[in-house]
């Protein structure tokens, strides 16, 4: 099943390279998927990490609200425009680079991404009516992450993060293992990264 519109209206797809340098494998990937989502007609925004200024650092939790700078409130208006997201990022220490980690957190706060209810158990989500796919490159192979590792940062994506804020539809696909690579085997890698599409 295809992951982009296939209605007369094309999907509003943001891609984020969630790589925090431009010219890594990542950086070729989201430009990939970018381009050949534009060749199928959808309408596209290709976002890299590396050229968002902002403090990662979500210091006082939700108890006192960061302003935003502004890369994170254009960052949060291609969310509200968007109604598909591709995020491609290296796996470091089983989870995102830090980088990532702190635009998630700054982004996705109380009264964007989800909103308390008073009396209930559990948040609204803000961001619902939204699909996401996510590409992950690592060094360690896929089976070792999926059976011995138990997809660990894929649950806390799927559950916890893009889930909880509305996000549905969640597929994920590892390019794995990277290091070591043939530069054959890494423009593979870059070619059938757009496959994440359907």
């Amino acid at each position: 099943m295809s992951f982009l519109s296939r209605d007369a209206q094309p999907s509003r797809l943001l891609v984020l390279n969630g790589n925090p340098a431009r010219d890594a494998l990542c950086g070729a990937m989201a430009e990939k998927i970018a381009d050949e989502a534009r060749r199928r007609g959808q309408t596209v925004r290709l976002v890299h990490l590396e050229d968002l200024d902002f403090d990662a650092n979500l210091c006082q939790g939700y108890r006192a609200r960061m302003e935003w700078e502004p890369h994170l409130k254009a960052f949060a208006e291609n969310l509200t425009w968007c109604d598909r997201l591709v995020i491609v990022h290296p796996l470091w220490w089983g989870s995102a680079p830090a980088q990532l980690k702190g635009l998630l957190d700054r982004v996705l706060m109380p009264g964007f991404g989800f909103q308390y209810i008073e009396g209930k158990a559990f948040p609204k989500p803000l961001l619902a009516g939204r699909k996401a796919r996510i590409v992950i490159t690592s060094d360690t192979p896929t089976f070792f992450l999926k059976w011995f590792y138990g997809n660990g940062w894929v649950k806390v994506l799927r559950r916890q993060i893009l889930g909880f804020c509305g996000f549905k539809d969640l597929k994920v696909k590892y390019f794995s293992p990277v290091r070591g690579a043939k530069p054959e085997a890494l423009a593979k890698m870059v070619e059938d990264a757009a496959g994440i599409l359907g």
